[in-house]
């Protein structure tokens, strides 16, 4: 009797075992399925994203070529259609780009995605100020010269590249600069990832008020007869408005995020962040 219920007991223990083990597999399985589905919604979004980015672009260029005469450096107008070119590509496409870079990457190193972040970072304020040059110097050499900074678009511009400057600023001297405390880094973080986003909110507000303003000056009269540059240009309106909503909504939904790796806390330790 002893040993039958030892026996029972044995077979009760290697049973229960075993379910633990099919429970832990199941539930690791549930896991990794929903960890793979959000993935799969994200690189289709992804993808999404990428080819409404490059329409802008294309829509923007293809309006400027068509439409305002291309660009170059022979006359005022002309070397302003540098400034909406330079802008779509810089401070939209790229800055969205940098800042869904840690969660399109998510699997590589973050010391990499940290250095990639700050060189993508680093090209937009190139041709931001190459942008910004433009439209300075297409009033200077206008006859007669065109004064400068007295639009609404003009004001939101210098708030948001000054915003630009500091976020970029602030986040190298945080994330990058050896030295800082971690727990400075760590506070500092969330406002960092907040006043990334309501920056990107600003360049799309920017850009659309820009585009109006271009439309009005340039039209005047005849953009209330709905010309096809006009129809063309509140097209290209709509399409920064869906990018900029589809990268805020994918920068701000907590499934999508990058989730913490060991060696993360490593380079928060050794100051490397």
């Amino acid at each position: 009797m002893v040993t039958s219920e030892l026996e029972n007991s044995k077979i009760e223990t290697v049973s229960t075992s075993n379910n633990m083990a099919l429970n832990n597999g199941l539930s690791q399985n549930n896991v990794q399925s929903q960890s793979d589905d959000k993935h799969f919604s994200y690189f289709s979004l992804y993808i999404v994203f990428q080819i409404i980015g490059l329409l802008l672009i294309f829509a923007v260029g293809f309006w400027i070529f068509v439409f305002r005469g291309g660009v170059g450096f022979s006359e005022s107008k002309i070397i302003f259609n540098w400034h909406p070119l330079l802008m779509t590509i810089g401070f939209v496409y790229l800055f969205a780009n940098s800042i869904l870079h840690y969660r399109t990457f998510r699997h590589k190193n973050k010391r990499d995605l940290k250095n990639q972040h700050a060189i993508i970072h680093g090209c937009i304020i190139i041709l931001i100020l190459l942008a910004g040059w433009a439209s300075f110097a297409s009033h200077l050499y206008n006859n007669p010269p065109i004064p400068n900074l007295y639009t609404l678009h003009s004001w939101l511009g210098v708030v948001t590249i000054l915003m630009f400057l500091s976020q970029f600023i602030g986040g190298f001297m945080s994330f990058l600069y050896p030295g800082i405390a971690v727990q400075y880094r760590e506070a500092i973080m969330p406002y960092h990832v907040f006043f990334g986003v309501f920056n990107f909110a600003l360049v799309i507000a920017t850009s659309l008020l820009g585009l109006c303003e271009k439309l009005i000056f340039s039209l005047k009269d005849e953009y209330r007869t709905f010309p096809n540059e006009g129809l063309f240009g509140n097209f290209i309106g709509l399409l920064f408005m869906v990018f900029g909503g589809l990268v805020v909504f994918m920068v701000t939904k907590p499934e999508y995020k990058r989730h913490s790796k060991p060696e993360d806390s490593m380079l928060l330790s050794q100051g490397s962040e």
